[in-house]
């Protein structure tokens, strides 16, 4: 916010209207950092302090209506400490380095759901939950893009495709996953973690199978 109209205090979050950033005074996110797309340039602004954001909040302002506000605000507006924070942290929201420095195993496996293209996923299965593969687009994401509770899943590891060899298939009433791994050793390492895990097991052995 510019330094002729100061930021909205706590206490007044929600009371009354923020001074809105135009879309010509910012080209990115003013609390993530994220470049706004140079096609369509849309901004999702925070009804509650001008920023952008997808949180939803009652706005008194607006007649208590359902508004879009910021993660900030939407924390001070329903009173959220910061130990219900972490609580209400969602799974996907857990960043990868997080869980992959304290893994049971994670790499680059290719990945596929029903019939849609292959596409190159981190997947992590982590020693605190060695149950649950989380899946990023890249080994430093701070967001999963899926979770796949393995337990009661079958598996089935032979290849289906003569162009990625070394895959293999979860299968579970309708989901269907589909992965790759490089080579057969990556393949037989990932398969031994799952064979337990869709059972309810966890590996004796919690040495990482890090693969770099």
């Amino acid at each position: 916010l510019s330094s002729s109209c100061p930021p909205l205090q706590n206490a007044e979050l929600g009371k009354r209207a923020p001074r809105w950033i135009r879309d010509n005074e910012v080209t990115m996110c003013m609390k993530c950092k994220e470049p706004f797309n140079a096609l369509t340039r849309r901004r999702h602004h925070c009804r509650a302090c001008g920023h952008c954001s997808d949180y939803k909040a009652h706005l008194e302002y607006d007649g208590n209506k359902l508004n879009k506000v910021c993660k900030d605000c939407y924390h001070v507006i329903i009173g959220c400490t910061d130990s219900e924070e972490k609580k209400r942290k969602g799974i996907l929201e857990i960043e990868s380095a997080e869980v992959s420095g304290n893994s049971v195993i994670c790499s680059f496996l290719q990945y596929m759901e029903k019939s849609k293209p292959w596409q190159k996923a981190w997947c992590v299965i982590p020693k605190q939950e060695a149950l649950v593969l989380y899946m990023y687009g890249a080994p430093q994401d701070v967001k999963a893009l899926a979770t796949i509770p393995l337990l009661g899943y079958t598996v089935d590891d032979t290849p289906k495709s003569a162009d990625l060899p070394h895959s293999f298939k979860l299968t579970q009433s309708k989901s269907v996953h589909s992965f790759a791994a490089d080579n057969e050793e990556l393949k037989q390492k990932w398969l031994k973690v799952i064979h337990l895990a869709v059972k309810g097991e966890t590996p004796e052995c919690q040495n990482e199978l890090q693969v770099n």
